[in-house]
């Protein structure tokens, strides 16, 4: 199925989950995580979800890293340019809605991706090797094309994968794995 196609049907589908099936749904991601080998690292970029979207809650994920004292590394969004930049989460970085309702840093400690080690990516549909479907603005295959080859990118969704994403382009960054409420696939 095509990107465009994938991106219809899964915001439909989130669009059905309840607040309390996200959160339900969100904890099951987060204790499969736990079974992920990629709690070595020190440097782990997460995004903050947009709640308007029915993401994957992600303060679960986010209580983990605290937990095992890492560092957690957030983004700020440029829609002019498409990119983003990273700043370190600490207990004084302000945090508020951009005009597309994403939770973003004010300002703070910039980070450079070649200290990302571990990224957790949203998305809205994966396939079987590893392609994702995103909004469509390319933020985050511009951002992990400058990441450090090893740098480990997870997907978190709420559902299983496609078979096949048949519009795939060079561009397209491909995930390591991908975790869902029941399953962990690896790439």
């Amino acid at each position: 199925m095509t990107k465009q196609g994938l991106r219809k049907i899964y915001r439909t589908l989130r669009g059905e989950l309840t607040s309390e099936n996200i959160n339900d749904l969100s904890l099951e991601i987060s204790n499969q995580l736990l079974n992920l080998p990629i709690w070595k690292y020190s440097f782990y970029h997460i995004f903050l979800s947009i709640e308007e979207q029915h993401e994957v809650n992600t303060d679960y994920i986010l209580s983990i890293l605290s937990g095992k004292d890492k560092n957690i590394i957030i983004s700020k969004s440029d829609f002019l340019t498409f990119k983003m930049t990273h700043f370190l989460l600490t207990d004084s970085t302000v945090v508020v809605k951009n005009t597309y309702n994403i939770p973003e840093p004010i300002d703070g400690i910039e980070i450079s991706n070649s200290k990302i080690e571990v990224v957790f990516i949203p998305l809205l549909g994966f396939d079987k090797k590893g392609n994702r479907v995103g909004y469509g603005k390319g933020f985050y295959d511009r951002f992990l094309i400058n990441c450090k080859p090893e740098t480990i990118k997870v997907g978190l969704s709420f559902f299983e994968a496609e078979a096949e994403i048949t519009d795939v382009s060079t561009n397209d960054i491909r995930l390591d794995y991908c975790v869902t409420p029941k399953n962990i696939y690896t790439f």
